[in-house]
């Protein structure tokens, strides 16, 4: 009987609710395994005693990057982990967007500008400013040229916290088209969905926003789906993969981007895909057999 952690974090105010948590413990439980939901800063935890931890909605973990970094390390020596502590710790940083634009993947523009560096922001075109670790959209905003000033202050409330920020051109067929997201289980592709636009103009960047608007069940098409493959090639250690989420938008040509690559702790979205859960389960219990 496989012993399986499903690695998540504890309740807070601005934590989600993982609504796929109690699904998987119950599925796992329902086919042999020994499944137990934990969160992966509980010191009582004894991650040698499990055969598998799956990091699943570790949600706070980009306000506590360097805590999380070491704690998947020390996790992945104990146990097998996954994804990989190395993949965790590449993906927790969004600058991996530049390798992906290295290796050829066609991905959104972007810029960074660590603290310390000089506060150019964009002129004459909108704009999205955003923490290169971060997760729902948390210190992220949308601004025209005339907020200026206002995303001036934000880099600077973002650097004094020890953030590096992104810029990134706003692509306004994000607001005809959506976000898609492609979900990877087992090497394959599990399901795909389609949500709004998160970011509207004059939010302000603290304000905590809905983070899948209008969410509905997509149907990849053939390009979003060559896209998709194309970044998950580009990952290191892509072959030790057991899961990824792919979220693409459409740049100014009609034709998909890479907007973010997910490896740590993607939301599943399996209230939308009940259908998927036993695929979802049986590669987990292949990875721990």
């Amino acid at each position: 009987m496989p012993r399986i952690a499903l690695v998540t974090c504890r309740p807070g105010p601005e934590v989600a609710v993982d609504r796929d948590l109690p699904v998987l413990v119950e599925a796992l439980r329902a086919a042999g395994a020994e499944a137990d939901a934990v969160a992966w800063d509980d010191a009582a935890v004894d991650w040698g005693g499990h055969d598998l931890a799956v990091l699943r909605s570790t949600w706070d973990y980009s306000w506590r990057a360097a805590e999380f970094l070491a704690w998947a390390r020390r996790c992945a020596e104990a146990t097998r982990l996954a994804n990989p502590a190395e993949v965790v710790r590449w993906n927790a940083d969004k600058r991996y967007l530049g390798d992906l634009a290295g290796a050829g993947v066609p991905v959104v523009a972007t810029r960074y500008i660590a603290p310390g560096d000089s506060a150019e922001l964009p002129d004459g075109i909108e704009y999205v400013v955003k923490p290169t670790s971060g997760a729902g959209a948390r210190f992220a905003a949308r601004y025209t040229p005339e907020d200026h000033d206002t995303a001036v202050r934000q880099l600077a409330r973002m650097h004094a916290e020890g953030f590096t920020a992104m810029v990134q051109p706003y692509l306004a067929n994000i607001d005809v088209s959506g976000e898609r997201a492609l979900q990877f289980y087992g090497g394959r592709l599990l399901h795909a969905s389609r949500k709004g636009a998160v970011l509207t103009r004059g939010t302000p960047y603290d304000e905590r926003k809905v983070a899948h608007p209008g969410l509905e069940p997509w149907t990849p098409t053939p390009a979003e789906l060559a896209v998709a493959e194309r970044a998950l090639a580009a990952v290191p250690r892509a072959d030790e993969l057991l899961y990824a989420r792919v979220d693409l938008v459409d740049g100014e040509d009609g034709l998909p981007r890479v907007m973010e690559l997910e490896l740590v702790e993607p939301n599943l979205f399996l209230s939308l895909h009940p259908g998927s859960v036993p695929a979802v389960v049986e590669a987990i219990l292949a990875a721990a057999g």
